[in-house]
């Protein structure tokens, strides 16, 4: 769900939509579990990036990766701002990933490098903190469910 999405004035409007509209559809995507999407939208050559740990480098094994999860983790994702200038897009959002009956939910705000439609680099910023304190709010949601994590 995306509650805010911005164009600047900066760059041509609809460039700019265009660029948010790719991250969005690429995220949603892997939401879905559609890696046939995903892969679509990625450049030979992206580096994806979670800061803190090591750059995954090239399409084919950013998509090993995430579709490496397929059926044992599921991904959600949440957007509160998207915005794009130029070829830049920044996101503020929540994301969530399952494990069974662990949900942990935490913030992430993302940078991505759009070419010729295709993401060249996804870098995601996380705080391991917030990270472990879903970790924990996850494992009590299992045995108490009123306190699982919700979109």
């Amino acid at each position: 769900m995306t509650e805010q999405t911005s164009a600047s004035a900066n760059g041509t409007g609809a460039t700019n939509a265009t660029n948010a509209r790719i991250v969005e559809r690429f995220l949603f995507a892997l939401s879905d579990q559609d890696f046939e999407t995903a892969d679509a939208l990625l450049a030979d050559d992206v580096a994806y990036q979670n800061v803190g740990l090591p750059t995954i480098h090239g399409r084919a094994r950013v998509v090993k990766l995430l579709s490496g999860m397929e059926g044992r983790m599921a991904f959600e994702v949440k957007f509160h701002r998207n915005v794009a200038e130029g070829s830049t897009v920044l996101n503020e959002r929540t994301d969530a990933l399952v494990l069974g009956p662990l949900r942990m939910q935490f913030w992430v705000c993302g940078v991505f490098e759009i070419r010729d439609g295709e993401i060249t680099l996804w870098r995601d910023y996380f705080d391991f903190f917030d990270f472990t304190k879903s970790f924990l709010r996850g494992l009590a949601g299992i045995a108490v469910p009123a306190l699982r994590p919700r979109m």
